[in-house]
């Protein structure tokens, strides 16, 4: 009988959260495995060895991005000012599987720099076909990276509204960037 999807989630989940909270040396089969609830048989039907899951999660970056690539050129302020103004860390899943695959880069994992790259060239590409300049995609790509960046490190204020309101100035400056090209 085949294996339900749900235990390569499950697997693929106490992966990620292994590497976020102990790092990516503590994620190693055995303690993913007992992190999931599921036998080390079970793992390894599912990934043989680790780098199938390591490969699996920067797969499913890549896949949680293009939905997100979907939801940019569908927003109706546009790709730009959504792409800003969902630059703030919420701990979401595609958060989390974005910040695995940047703690795959510093640690060497195999593939895991080039999913980033794709991601990030993506996102620029999208970007860049709403504002129509280079320059002003990329100030808006620089943007929201360090927005996500202060974000993801705790380092925005804790007060909603002063969040909102850095926010604020950066969908205006994206917007005078825009207007003045």
């Amino acid at each position: 009988m085949p294996r339900k999807p749900v235990a390569r989630e499950k697997l693929l989940t106490a992966f990620e959260h292994l590497v976020l909270s102990e790092g990516e040396r503590a994620a190693t089969l055995d303690a993913v495995a007992a992190r999931a609830g599921v036998s080390k048989g079970g793992l390894l039907y599912h990934f043989p060895h680790r780098q199938a899951l390591v490969d699996a999660a920067l797969a499913r970056c890549e896949e949680m991005a293009r939905e997100d690539l979907t939801r940019l050129t569908q927003s109706p302020r546009g790709a730009a000012r959504e792409f800003l103004a969902t630059s703030l860390y919420e701990d979401s899943p595609l958060d989390r599987s974005l910040m695995v695959a940047f703690r795959m880069v510093q640690s060497g994992e195999p593939g895991a720099r080039e999913t980033c790259e794709r991601v990030t060239r993506e996102w620029y590409r999208v970007v860049l076909e709403d504002v129509g300049d280079p320059m002003i995609a990329t100030a808006v790509q620089c943007m929201g990276d360090g927005l996500y960046q202060r974000a993801s490190m705790g380092l925005l204020p804790e007060d909603p509204e002063e969040k909102q309101q850095i926010l604020q100035h950066l969908l205006d400056t994206a917007d005078r960037l825009t207007r003045n090209a």
